[in-house]
């Protein structure tokens, strides 16, 4: 069985241990934030502090894009982009992770105290009955605050996370 998360497609990019978990994962990535691979690509801001870091995530970040792009996928996504909260059929990545974009939107429902794409991470989280997996320790620290009914995991747990069946 599949351990399920919700998480920015950025994060993918940036941590290299969540493209080979050790037990079969899908992450729930809500569309807002595909949209930020292609700014993240075309940005001459770094990503990373080091620069080789840097052009391997920019290489990462190409690599999701194509994946999506390839028509198949695209096919996938554009049906589910129809209907607000529908979501792709599972995307693989490799043999142990499969992406699955969630057309989410920003209601508005967490007020100012939240970011749209920390809504959208939350909505989608209590919509799939799945765990955030971010590196926003800002972010963890208002979702405990605000008593929002998710269970949130710093990417570094990711491992532990999986492994103990926690999700």
């Amino acid at each position: 069985m599949r351990k399920s998360f919700v998480i920015e497609a950025v994060m993918i990019a940036v941590y290299g241990e969540l493209l080979v978990p050790n037990e079969p994962v899908e992450y729930f990535i809500p569309y807002s934030t595909i949209r930020e691979l292609y700014e993240l690509k075309d940005s001459k801001e770094p990503i990373m502090p080091d620069s080789s870091d840097d052009a391997h995530v920019r290489t990462i970040i190409v690599q999701l894009i194509e994946l999506l792009e390839e028509p198949l996928n695209r096919k996938k996504i554009e049906k589910a982009l129809g209907v607000p909260w529908a979501k792709s059929p599972p995307m693989p990545l490799n043999d142990a992770v499969t992406l699955t974009m969630v057309n989410s939107y920003d209601n508005e429902e967490y007020g100012e105290a939240f970011d749209p794409i920390e809504t959208e991470l939350i909505l989608t989280a209590i919509r799939e009955k799945t765990p955030i997996l971010t590196d926003q320790i800002e972010f963890i620290e208002k979702v405990i605050e605000a008593a929002i009914p998710v269970q949130v995991y710093d990417l570094d747990d990711f491992d532990f996370a999986v492994e103990e069946g926690f999700v």
